[in-house]
């Protein structure tokens, strides 16, 4: 809060914004509106409603603020950044970027919020770092939901892989010490997502769809069709690192990738293939770009760490009410989240320190 404090120019939003954070950190169940004011000690929800949407302070700021807290307590120079999506199911059509749209986190087509995330992994720890609203097309034409959501005139429509790329080219230019890139296919297909990794140096494992077209000596084909001509000598069995049960073990196969004139000097990039072992018709593509001295088990182990946002989703849900703020407007989201990040990275940090023996 030390940290933060200087974000919020009258005493009054500090102290607020101190009382909202240690309810979200508080073993209360249901953290929205009502039951932070009530463990806040304060007779209703309306001022904790002020604080998130009409008290001057910059969440911005607080994100960077944030970025630097994590950095400085869970930052290894072979950090993994992770850009992804989760979903937040909403009522009505009245709140910023609402609207019936597939959710992962639901498995189906639903009235929901979508929001971009950008979650740093090391072997300190895991946290969220930075986020982004969606805003559907239909949204970002709607001038008077615009103005009724208070959309600043200056926000304009931007893919999801326009919002991962927007939080990384911030993270890369603060010096956040990473030398990985992981996403889904959401992020993995785009072009320009891979392209501007490769511009800046920056190492990725990103998952693609089995039709994605893969460059070949002889021209290109799907990633399906170059899975199914490996031989077997090709696979392996690896673990991807540790899940909830124990390793998580799959069969992996690599092929390098012919030189397509996009990479810089002493890069090469590959397809990574991964099999299950219960089912040999379940697999997966990833497309990897790294110095050409990088191991197969190197690339394997980036590919399991894209884990780590889902958890890093599930406990700041279920431990710091991310997902149960009761607010429309665009950027009293943006305030809100932001918060519940800072309360989830406090609880990074405190493990990661428990960890070391440091209490």
């Amino acid at each position: 809060m030390a940290r933060i404090a200087p974000r919020f120019g009258r005493v009054e939003p500090r102290r607020r914004a101190r009382r909202y954070l240690l309810a979200l950190l508080s073993p209360v169940a249901g953290k929205n509106s009502w039951t932070i004011a009530e463990t806040a000690g304060e007779a209703t929800p309306d001022g904790m409603q002020r604080l998130l949407n009409d008290a001057v302070w910059d969440a911005d700021k607080v994100r960077d603020d944030l970025r630097g807290y994590v950095i400085e307590h869970l930052g290894d120079p072979g950090g993994v950044l992770i850009v992804d999506e989760t979903g937040f199911l909403k009522k009505g059509v009245k709140s910023a970027g609402v609207q019936r749209q597939y959710s992962g986190t639901a498995g189906r087509t639903e009235n929901c919020q979508l929001g971009v995330f950008l979650s740093y992994a090391s072997v300190h720890g895991r946290t969220l770092i930075d986020r982004e609203l969606y805003l559907p097309q239909k949204w970002c034409a709607d001038q008077a939901r615009r103005a009724e959501a208070g959309i600043d005139p200056a926000v304009r429509f931007a893919t999801k892989p326009a919002l991962g790329l927007r939080m990384l080219q911030r993270a890369i230019d603060t010096g956040v010490p990473a030398s990985w890139v992981t996403a889904d296919e959401a992020y993995g297909q785009d072009g320009k997502f891979r392209v501007f990794l490769q511009q800046r140096h920056i190492g990725y494992v990103l998952a693609v769809p089995c039709r994605q077209q893969v460059p070949t000596n002889g021209g290109s084909a799907r990633a399906d069709a170059l899975a199914a001509a490996a031989p077997a000598l090709a696979w392996k069995r690896r673990s991807c690192g540790e899940g909830a049960k124990g390793p998580r073990i799959y069969d992996w196969a690599v092929a390098t990738l012919p030189d397509t004139g996009t990479e810089e000097h002493g890069f090469t990039r590959w397809l990574l293939i991964r099999r299950s072992v219960s089912d040999p018709s379940e697999l997966a593509y990833y497309l990897c770009y790294r110095p050409a001295d990088t191991t197969d088990e190197t690339l394997i182990a980036v590919a399991g760490t894209r884990w780590a946002v889902e958890e890093c989703f599930q406990t700041a849900k279920g431990q710091v009410g991310l997902d149960e703020y009761q607010v429309r407007r665009y950027g009293a989201w943006y305030r809100h989240i932001t918060l519940a990040m800072c309360a989830h990275a406090f609880l990074a940090v405190t493990a990661a320190t428990a960890k070391k023996g440091l209490f």
